[in-house]
């Protein structure tokens, strides 16, 4: 496995391959990989002849006072999980390289990116966006592959694919959990022993609110309103951010749940970790 830091280096090993028929996978990651990245190297591995692993903390999707330096870090241990999982280039740049100069050009997908994150998160969606369309256009993947524990993330990537024509398959993997159902995520390890004792709760809520829809209710306020209910009583350290039910792909909210698919999505503050989940109630 080849380690880089210089885009362009990126760039000219990406196109070669390209231009030599050999098909590029990309999985877009910000470090601390877990079991859940793993699970994505691996699916990419399977339908790649190239692995490309990205590996940026990146800047412009962080707000003011949100946690860009406290975020978890870990080269070499990161370095040795990609490895293992079938990666032949690890990317990791300087946030200078992928932002040169004052550089003020950004991709955004307003529609898709409003609610839910992009309420609490104003510029979020805006950096996520830049980033990966920076790392399609460095890598030039046939595939790239993101967990679907961010539905929303994976619907502006999905948006922003179409809207520039980007020649790239965008793959979703299916939430990583652990035993106890937390989806894994980095910031997990901010979570206290107490904090971490009440964070299954929220995949909890997300189970009684697939269990009202498949007992027949329909009616989006009444299970966003019980499953709000249940993460008073039983998450008393954590705060809801929002718990919305919205179409999968637009992330535009719904009144009801009918054919065309409905996604309950959930953001909870707990201690210094901002938690997202979600789950597909239909479709």
């Amino acid at each position: 496995m080849e380690i880089i830091k210089d885009p362009s280096r990126l760039q000219e090993i990406c196109w070669q391959w390209r231009a030599e028929g050999i098909r590029v996978g990309l999985v877009p990651t910000m470090g601390y990989l877990h079991k859940g990245h793993a699970s994505l190297m691996d699916e990419a591995r399977a339908k790649s002849d190239r692995l490309v692993v990205s590996l940026f903390v990146n800047p412009s999707q962080f707000g003011p006072g949100e946690d860009l330096e406290a975020y978890p870090r870990d080269l070499e241990r990161d370095a040795a999980l990609a490895e293992e999982h079938g990666a032949d280039v690890l990317f990791c740049p300087e946030p200078a390289s992928m932002y040169p100069g004052s550089s003020d050009v950004w991709v955004e997908v307003p529609e898709v990116a409003a609610g839910l994150c992009g309420v609490t998160r104003p510029v979020h969606f805006r950096g996520v966006a830049t980033v990966v369309t920076k790392l399609l256009m460095l890598a030039m993947p046939a595939l790239a592959v993101f967990g679907e524990k961010d539905r929303q993330q994976l619907a502006v990537i999905r948006a922003l694919v179409r809207a520039l024509f980007i020649p790239v398959e965008i793959a979703g993997h299916a939430i990583v959990r652990e035993a106890d159902g937390l989806a894994m995520s980095s910031r997990n390890v901010y979570l206290t022993p107490v904090e971490r004792a009440q964070a299954p709760r929220i995949f909890e809520g997300l189970r009684l609110a697939r269990d009202l829809v498949h007992a027949g209710e329909r009616d989006a306020a009444t299970i966003a309103g019980r499953v709000r209910a249940h993460y008073a009583e039983h998450i008393p350290l954590g705060r809801a951010d929002y718990v919305e039910i919205v179409h999968p792909e637009t992330m535009t909210p719904l009144a009801r749940i009918g054919e065309e698919g409905a996604v309950l999505a959930v953001a909870v503050y707990l201690g210094k970790a901002r938690l997202i989940d979600n789950i597909l109630l239909n479709g």
